[in-house]
């Protein structure tokens, strides 16, 4: 893994065929799996500064979403099922099989955090614990939305405009822009070497991949978190909730609350960063989910 010179251990780079696409992953250590989920518009990069040190007692998989870094791109489709939690929950659960894992724990960080909550409700009997970085659940987010999140989160409502109206503006403006403006902070704040993965992969195919993503978030997937709402589905696994509190996700919504809303074992607390938790803090990252993980019985 990408970029860290002083890592303690070598990740080894897996490409696995799903049957929706083909995951890029990188894979290092031994002990309980642990399935690390990145956000937007970053790659399996961002846990550069955290998942060496995991992969000192677990086995650690940073994968790729679909989409995103050098996992396949397909192209969306008129319902945007094609970047639907769900497809791309199940890409995960089918990596996981590949690589020897029947049950997992699973962290994911903003788009990855979405994908991973997919994967513990459609997956349940595999995940033996989640972590959520930074965000809320999807259904409630939208369903609460004010002025001042639609102002602070106008990416939500830009990127799930038609193709290809979003798909050209974020062309143009460029990945610079994008974090400047859109994700809370500088890329001052990345390590230079992370931030050149997250350039290398902004490329057409996944900026496309990336607006589908955000239209699946306010369609397909609020059907299917919907459908868990009305049937009384709700998480039984631990659930560990992370969150900046200089971010937009602390300052608006209160995440414990809203996670209890669809969990029955939420924990959790505010780390003193914004929205990029692993690259921001990532000492204080890596100790809270060291703590969660070690409470978790033996899978």
């Amino acid at each position: 893994m990408s970029p860290s010179p002083r890592q303690p251990v070598r990740f080894q780079r897996r490409r696995i065929r799903v049957s929706g696409t083909t995951i890029n992953a990188v894979v290092a250590g031994d002990g309980p799996p642990l399935l690390l989920l990145h956000g937007y518009p970053q790659t399996h990069a961002m846990w550069h500064a955290v998942a060496p040190a995991l992969a000192g007692e677990y086995r650690v998989i940073c994968a790729d979403l679909r989409g995103y870094g050098d996992s396949g791109k397909p192209r969306g489709g008129p319902d945007h099922a094609t970047y639907g939690k769900r497809a791309m929950a199940q890409d995960m659960a089918e990596l996981m099989s590949t690589l020897g894992h029947p049950r997992f724990h699973v962290a994911g960080h903003d788009r990855g955090g979405r994908v991973a909550h997919r994967l513990a409700a459609d997956h349940g009997q595999r995940v033996a614990s989640l972590t959520v970085l930074d965000i809320a659940p999807t259904l409630v987010m939208y369903e609460r939305t004010t002025m001042e999140f639609a102002r602070a989160y106008y990416h939500w409502f830009l990127f799930i405009q038609p193709a290809p109206i979003p798909e050209r503006m974020l062309a143009a403006v460029g990945l610079e822009a994008i974090f400047q403006r859109h994700i809370l902070g500088a890329s001052s704040l990345f390590d230079p070497r992370a931030y050149a993965e997250y350039t290398r992969c902004y490329t057409p195919a996944m900026i496309h991949a990336s607006c589908e993503d955000y239209r699946a978030a306010a369609g397909i997937d609020l059907v299917h978190d919907r459908a868990d709402r009305a049937a009384g589905r709700r998480l039984a696994m631990p659930v560990q909730v992370l969150w900046g509190a200089q971010g937009v996700v602390g300052r608006l919504f209160d995440p414990l609350a809203l996670w209890r809303e669809v969990a029955d074992d939420v924990s959790g607390f505010a780390l003193d960063c914004k929205h990029f938790l692993a690259e921001e803090r990532p000492a204080e990252t890596l100790a809270a989910m060291q703590d969660f993980l070690r409470r978790q019985p033996p899978i």
